[in-house]
């Protein structure tokens, strides 16, 4: 078994929850229906079955989360390097509608993390979109991770995203390096708060409801990624690194800080 509870409001919910690696085919094959079910992606988007167990043959592994015998969350790592140190990629990570915001995405990375050190690997790195301050929190302030990379365009535009006006927005991600042993990790990894002894030195607002720009307004949704796309490009241009997000209501921030 991998990854302990921590604090957690939904406690009741997630001390029935077990993490274990998926090895077996059945197990695998729930993986691709949890993803299919939680992702709602076009069938040639999915990754099958056999994606799974490449990765499990190469190196990489697949954490599940199962309440009793039911799969309700699972977090895929493919093996990688990152420059010229062995890491994993975080393909994935999904959770059961019904069982979302309870920590069991939490638990699923820690227990990652666990199985990364215990295999010697001291990164794990991921995308994520830069506009949604859910995940931004999550990624910098929950786990510790920091961003010194943002990718334009990553997976191709979206013309889904208002078909009538023809306006497609552009799949851009910030890459989160997650450094396995660094202070803030370790202590979060410990129930313990961090704080930096340094001050930021700029911060990238992002739009409070994004999901709501994007249908009430898509042309200023698109405006809005581009402004933050070249804020991002100029702070990694002068060598900044996030390494925190303040999460407020009305002007949720990245906070950026010299190397």
């Amino acid at each position: 078994m991998y990854g302990g509870l921590r604090a957690s409001p939904f406690a009741s919910m997630t001390d029935k929850i077990q993490i274990r690696e998926c090895t077996t085919l059945d197990e695998l094959s729930a993986c691709v229906d949890l993803q299919r079910e939680v992702f709602a992606l076009p069938e040639i988007e999915i990754s099958p079955v056999r994606h799974f167990v490449v990765t499990r043959n190469a190196g990489g592994f697949t954490l599940g989360a199962y309440a009793g015998s039911e799969l309700v969350g699972f977090v895929l790592s493919v093996p990688a390097f990152l420059r010229g140190e062995k890491a994993f990629y975080s393909h994935m990570t999904a959770v059961r509608a019904g069982f979302q915001g309870s920590g069991i995405g939490a638990r699923l990375k820690w227990a990652q993390r666990d199985r990364a050190l215990g295999l010697g690997v001291r990164c794990i790195k991921w995308t994520f979109e830069p506009v949604k301050a859910r995940n931004a929190f999550f990624n910098l302030e929950k786990l510790g991770a920091i961003v010194t990379e943002y990718e334009e365009n990553f997976y191709g535009v979206d013309y889904s995203t208002s078909p009538e006006l023809k306006i497609g927005l552009a799949s851009d991600r910030l890459f989160a390096e997650w450094h396995l042993e660094s202070d803030k990790v370790v202590a979060l990894s410990n129930g313990e708060e961090f704080s930096s002894s340094t001050e930021p030195v700029r911060q990238i607002l992002i739009a409070a409801d994004w999901n709501g720009l994007v249908t009430s307004d898509p042309n200023a949704a698109l405006a809005e990624q581009l402004r933050v796309r070249a804020e991002f490009r100029s702070a990694f241009a002068e060598r900044l690194v996030g390494r925190g997000f303040a999460r407020d209501a009305e002007s949720p921030r990245y906070l950026l800080y010299a190397r």
